[in-house]
């Protein structure tokens, strides 16, 4: 990642941190365009997504983090939490169950 990108997903990392979470997604859609493959990024605007209501786009974000690393753990959470809001909840149960086996949290099983 550029030095530009960098001081950008600061911004955005201040902005989710102040729950600013759609001015963390307007920084972080800008970021993915130009590192489309930085999970850290992507983690970002899947949590920035999940917290502005913006759901669809959390599961989006959430699914390809998981296409790209079946065993992050994370992404696990997030999609089933960003599907349990949007009362789908047999297809979070599946996700948690995972999150909860990579973790050995079992907290989170629904």
């Amino acid at each position: 990642m550029t030095d530009s990108l960098r001081l950008q997903f600061g911004m955005a990392e201040l902005n989710f941190e102040q729950r600013n979470y759609r001015q963390a997604v307007a920084i972080l859609e800008g970021i993915i365009e130009e590192a489309p493959g930085n999970a850290e990024v992507r983690t970002l605007l899947a949590r920035s997504y999940f917290h502005a209501a913006m759901l669809r786009s959390a599961e989006e974000q959430a699914r390809l983090l998981i296409e790209r690393s079946p065993v992050d753990a994370y992404a696990h959470i997030i999609l089933g939490r960003a599907l349990q809001r949007q009362s789908r909840h047999d297809e979070a149960r599946v996700y948690l169950r995972v999150a909860a086996a990579l973790t050995g949290n079992d907290d989170l099983l629904p």
